[in-house]
């Protein structure tokens, strides 16, 4: 039997790291919270992000690296709460960290050091916990929200929509936020696997023998590029280069990969009338892993010393090493994303304080919103800047 509902000033659905970053710092504004979730402890994937070290923000942080079918959207949510000021955060509890490339921050000891803090961020006189509890129902009345979740019920004049996406399934997600938007009239933009592996088939197939190998590359698909590793696997292409165009990727579409980003389209023509001579395979292994070298100059289907080879089948050879184009038939899917693309639609919701337009009390922050990431702590980031965004009105 369900006891008599408690009263709150906010709910908020999903103890993530939106969600949690909102509770936080709105109990610090003396606002009574109640944050649910259904997993049994709180900010499950901040715990397995970056290897367990969490990469918690970025320092390069710009609204240029975010998609959303809004490009503008996210700018108000991060100019007001920074890369630097999260930083400030991690160093009032003194949690060491270190940045590595392209400006990604990590804890130097474990992700748990980040959930502890946003927990003890929580006024304990404002803002209740309550996990493992499954949500039974939801609805919207007199100004008021109800949520029932495991035998409890409680009600509120917000509630905070951050449960996040689908991706990584395994870890508790779904696709609950698009539900409750949906039940309150807010449009969902299409949500598909983001920052995710892509797979080959057909001919392409081949490549799955190099499973392990890994290059520095610059993987492009249509007018977006990006240079950092690509890895081979046993289903296709991953590794970090691999992961961030997989965002801009569509079904359909081709991407390309330079194997030599720092070559020249004549560096084979030039390298011919320094050492005519030396072998085509061996100018090109030396350059690339073996096995990778091995199966690209096989396909391209040339062999001879340089000097044997005219000028244009040589130019022709860099060209293709330097614009190799995959057709990827599908991805690894929501398993293996680290986020996802898509979400409740930017059109229906408030860029300065994300509350819904149409539903007034409603907020979603977070993965559940229409706005991703690139990789490398790009998705804490808008966690933790749209989490404060929504509670500095609750």
């Amino acid at each position: 039997m369900t006891s008599t509902p408690t009263h709150y000033d906010a709910i908020i659905l999903g103890a993530g790291g939106a969600g949690l970053m909102c509770a936080a710092l709105a109990g610090q504004r003396g606002r009574k919270v109640l944050l649910i979730d259904h997993a049994d402890e709180p900010g499950k994937k901040i715990l397995i992000s970056g290897g367990g070290r969490c990469n918690f923000t970025n320092s390069n942080t710009t609204p240029d690296r975010y998609l959303s079918a809004n490009r503008h959207f996210a700018k108000s949510a991060l100019s007001r709460y920074t890369a630097q000021d999260f930083i400030a955060l991690v160093n009032k509890y003194d949690i060491a960290w270190h940045e590595k490339t392209l400006g990604q921050l990590f804890c130097d000891g474990s992700a748990r050091q980040i959930v502890a803090m946003l927990m003890e961020e929580c006024p304990d006189e404002y803002v209740t916990v309550s996990l493992g509890q499954s949500i039974t129902d939801i609805s919207h009345s007199d100004g008021q929200y109800q949520v029932g979740y495991g035998n409890k019920s409680a009600f509120a004049s917000s509630l905070v929509i951050a449960t996040g996406g689908p991706s990584i399934p395994k870890m508790g997600a779904t696709s609950f936020a698009y539900d409750i938007a949906r039940q309150f009239g807010l449009k969902v933009v299409e949500p598909r696997p983001a920052l995710v592996p892509l797979t080959l088939g057909g001919e392409e197939t081949l490549f799955r023998s190099l499973s392990g190998v890994s290059a520095p590359v610059i993987a492009t698909c249509g007018k977006t590029a990006f240079r950092e590793a690509a890895l081979f696997t046993h289903r296709g292409l991953s590794g970090p280069a691999i992961l961030q165009i997989s965002s801009y990727w569509k079904h359909g579409e081709p991407v390309s990969v330079n194997f030599l980003p720092d070559h020249s389209p004549d560096w084979l023509v030039e390298l011919k009338r320094q050492q005519p001579r030396l072998h085509l395979k061996k100018a090109i292994a030396e350059l690339l892993p073996s096995r990778l070298s091995e199966t690209l100059i096989e396909r391209i289907a040339l062999a001879g010393d340089l000097g044997n080879l005219a000028d244009r089948k040589l130019e022709e050879a860099a060209r293709r090493l330097s614009n190799w184009r995959f057709m990827p038939n599908g991805t690894e899917g929501y398993a293996k994303a680290e986020v996802t693309a898509g979400g409740i639609s930017t059109a229906d919701i408030s860029s300065k304080n994300m509350e819904a337009r149409q539903m007034p009390g409603l907020y979603a922050i977070g993965e559940a919103v229409d706005v991703t990431g690139w990789l490398g702590g790009y998705n804490f980031q808008w966690a933790w800047a749209s989490g404060y965004a929504a509670a500095q009105t609750l």
